[in-house]
This record gives C-alpha cells, structure tokens and sequence, in this order.
C-alpha cells in the first residue's frame, strides 16, 4: 500500500483515525478515575486500620464452630487436689468419661470445717437436743411459778460446759479422703496438658512449657513462652492454642479446657434421649427389631419424637419458622401483585388519560418503595407485635409499590395495534383491556411476581431478625448466644436449600410462561 493510497483510506475514515483527544484518552480517564475512587473509599473507609486491626483468631474460631463442636471441662485447683468439672449441658451427657481426659487419684488429707468432720465421724448422728430442747425419756417435773415454770434470777444463770464449747470457735480439720491429683488432656498428636497442683505442662509441636502456679496469685512460666502460647502481664493467665484441635486457659484458680471435635453434636438425639450415644446400626436395629422402649408407642414414633423434639437442635420448631418464612414470602408477594395489578392501569398514561390519578398512583408507588421492607418490618412489630403478620405487612407494602412502578412502564411500553384491533370491532373498554392489553403484560407480571416471591424468600428471613416472625428471628437468636454457631450453619444450610428450590420453581415457571420450553 503506497502513501497515497493510505491517506486517501484515512480520509475517507476520519473518524476513525483522527478521533477527538478526549475520545482517545476516554478508556486512561475511566480507568484513573476508578482507581482515585478505590483509594478514596480506602482512605473515607479506613479499610487499612480494619484489617490490620481485626481479630483474625476468632473469626478463625467462629468458623470453625460452623462445622465442629467444643467440649468443655474445667479443671480447678483444691489445695493438694483438683476438681475435674463438665458444663451442665455437656454434649457428653450427665456423666462425661471421654478417653482424651484421664486421671490419676490418691488418698490427700483436705482441710474442712470442723463441725463438717464431727458430722463425719459421728457417721450423721442427731443430738439429744432438738427443736424444742432436749429430748428425755422423763417428762419434765411440774414446777411452781406460772405458765413457763420459774424464771431464776439472771445472776444465778451459769452457761453449761457444752454451751460453751458450741461457742467457742473451732480450728479446721483435716481429713483423707481420695480426690483426683493430676489430670492429662490429650489434643491428638504430641500436643497435651497435663494438671497438678502447682504445675502445669503443656506439651506441643516438640515443645513444652512449664508452669509453676501460685493458687489464687499467680501463674509463672519456666523459660520464654513458645510462639504458640500467650500471657499479656506477667502473672496473668496464659493461654495456649493448638489450631482446630482447641486450646485451653491456665489461670491461677482453674484450667479451662476448649477440646474441639470435627461434626454436629447430638445432632439427631439429645443426650435424654434413648437412643443417645448408639450407632446407626444400632438405631436401625432397635426401631425395628428390638423390643418397644415404652409400652404405649413403638420404637419408630419415639424415635421420630425424640429427633423432631432434640433440645440441642430443635428441628421440629426450625422447621416451622421455615414454613412461617415461606408462607410469609408467598402471602406477602400474591396480596401485593393482586392490589398493583389493578392499580398500575390506573397509574399507566396510555390507559388513564387523567394526569392527576396517574401523578398520585406513581408518587404512592414511590412513597411505599422508598421506605425500605426493613423499616416496614420494624413498624409492624410495633404495630402488630412480633409474628409472622408484620412481616407479610411489610413484603405486602414494599411489593406493592415496586410491582405498581413495573405494571404501569410495562403498560405504557406495549403495542397499541392489538389494543386499537380489539376496540375497531366494538368491544367494550374493559373487553379492549382484557383482550387487547392483558394477553400482551400477563407473561411479564407472572415472570416478575415469580422472581420477587424468590427474592422474598430471601427477604423474609432478614425481617425476622426484627421480629417479623419466620426462621430469621431464630437465626438472630442462635447468633445472640455467640455459642451456637453450628445451629447458625444449620439454619443458613437450609434457607439455602429454600432459596435453590424455588429458584428453580421459578425459572420453570417463567420459561413456561413466556413459551419457551426448559
């Protein structure tokens, strides 16, 4: 191509290869002004200092908790002994032995109140004095001088010898007895605590710290803390952390041990249930072959009761705030399409030509999806109290507004030739609507009623955190607690489930509606 021919080209294109200076640079200004965007919403957000100071350990923890389970025992100092100690509510039942815990007893002598000692060795006994004084064989002699015998004068009162020794105070005293003296914690691997009176040693990754304890003053390390333990002054606790296997508090009264294990606890049967603690097999084995646990119902029904009624997991009532979501999405979404469908003819231009009514329709649609279904719900549980009817309420008013805005664009966007067809053969106004404009927008009012009783789904499970009703006031509970977040999992696992389903009812339905085979 010679240089004639290459100008002659560039001529006839000039728009293309002599463009304005700012069309040339526009691609260099789009993408310097979102890069000065980011650093400004850096800087506004402080998103540095948020990160650098965010406790990244716990947040580490609450995941962890999503898919496993802590089990919890104290171990508390008790001069030359320990107490070895489960939370009430132990996943371990009332009687927790776990092979990861073991422990060693000896006979120790233990300081107790002296009266505690008498009671001992006198194996309970009672004394011959009892409520109403002491307790002859004789009745007591008649004596003169009134209603309540005679009252010697106070100078002649003397107190008894054992009188006196009641009030006189008593020394502790000493007693043998068993108790536990060491405890062993095992975290998998080399990685364990072991618990004495006085000392602590914790083993980890080929390392072990030494802790003398000083009870109810302080805890004091032999040597530099390993990287994976942590004291903040010296003399305070230490804590020591093992990763996903748990991690434990050494202070100077007790242990707490946080013993982490992969899984949902107790997730088909609580602990009072009798099928605790067996396995699948055996659960199987007894519904259907063995014999009946209670006379008056068979092994299946008290199975299903026991696992519908868990107290840990509650699924029985989890999955009657589900229902109360799904019902609160659909009750909301259909109330709202029925009131906007009628309304959003009025609303469109092209079908009431009166200006007024379709300024105040809009500016009503406006006003109801301005204020946010979050704020709707929170009116209505002031209004109606906490339960499923403020948050159909609120779905009911933000729906409507949202749905009259889509109607009436829809309307005023279809083709009049179908309409002016209908009205050239005489048909009534409302036969010109019904046959002219309905069989144009109906597929669309469906489709997008369909998507918003999805997007409700959703929506309802964030209002129930306000009280609106529905599992999300039970999600809101369980996150309160900062304990159960295993039951968090459980209940976001199937919202999710909710949420795919009528995703796909809804898409199937959608395809079907506007002709179009899935």
């Amino acid at each position: 191509m010679t240089e004639i021919e290459a100008n002659a080209i560039a001529a006839r294109h000039a728009d293309v290869f002599h463009r304005p200076l700012m069309e040339r640079l526009r691609g260099v200004i789009i993408i310097t002004a979102i890069a000065l965007y980011m650093v400004f919403a850096w800087w506004f957000f402080a998103i540095g200092q948020v990160i650098s100071n965010g406790n990244w350990d716990i947040a580490g923890s609450y995941l962890a908790d999503w898919v496993s389970y802590e089990i919890r025992p104290d171990i508390e100092y008790d001069g030359d002994a320990l107490d070895v100690s489960f939370p009430r509510f132990s996943p371990l039942g009332s009687d927790p032995r776990p092979e990861w815990l073991t422990t060693e007893t000896a006979m120790v002598e233990r300081r107790v109140a002296a009266s505690a000692a008498a009671g001992n060795a006198t194996g309970g006994a009672t004394s011959g004095a009892g409520f109403l004084g002491s307790l002859d064989a004789e009745p007591a002699k008649k004596e003169d001088g009134g209603f309540l015998g005679a009252m010697a004068p106070s100078s002649t009162t003397t107190e008894s010898p054992a009188t006196e020794a009641e009030a006189a105070p008593q020394a502790p005293a000493t007693m043998r007895e068993e108790a536990v003296v060491s405890a062993d914690i095992s975290f998998g691997g080399d990685t364990h605590i072991r618990v004495q009176p006085g000392f602590v040693t914790v083993t980890h990754r080929g390392e072990t710290l030494e802790l003398d304890i000083e009870e109810r003053v302080s805890v004091n390390a032999r040597g530099p803390l390993p990287e994976w333990a942590s004291q903040r002054a010296p003399g305070a606790k230490v804590i020591v952390r093992f990763g996903f296997a748990g991690r434990a508090e050494i202070e100077d009264d007790e242990v707490k041990v946080r013993r982490r294990f992969i899984g949902w606890e107790n997730f088909f049967f609580d602990t009072r249930s009798p099928y605790w603690d067996m396995s699948a097999g055996e659960v199987l084995g007894t519904i259907f072959f063995g014999d009946r646990i209670e006379a008056d119902r068979s092994n299946l029904s008290l199975a299903w009761n026991n696992f519908v009624n868990n107290a840990d997991w509650q699924h029985g009532d989890v999955w009657l705030k589900l229902l109360q979501t799904i019902v609160m999405a659909f009750a909301g979404t259909v109330l709202a399409s029925m009131l906007a469908f009628p309304l959003a003819f009025a609303a469109a231009r092209n079908i009431m030509p009166n200006r007024v009514v379709n300024q105040v329709l809009k500016r009503f649609f406006d006003f109801l999806r301005s204020v946010d279904m979050l704020i709707w719900a929170l009116f209505f549980t002031r209004a109606f109290g906490p339960g499923p009817l403020a948050g159909i309420s609120a779905i009911f008013f933000t729906d409507t507004g949202t749905f009259g805005k889509l109607y009436s664009e829809a309307l005023e966007n279809i083709d009049d030739k179908q309409r002016e067809g209908v009205r050239s053969v005489g048909a009534a106004p409302a036969s010109v609507q019904r046959y002219g404009v309905v069989p144009q927008v109906l597929p669309v009012f469906l489709s997008q009623a369909l998507y918003f009783w999805e997007s409700n789904t959703r929506s309802a499970t964030i209002i129930g955190a306000v009280g609106a009703g529905g599992i999300g006031l039970k999600l809101w509970e369980a996150m309160r607690t900062n304990q159960d977040w295993e039951n968090v999992a459980y209940m976001v696992i199937l919202i999710l489930l909710v949420v795919f389903v009528f995703d796909n009812i809804s898409n199937l339905l959608r395809q079907r509606l506007i002709g179009r085979q899935p």
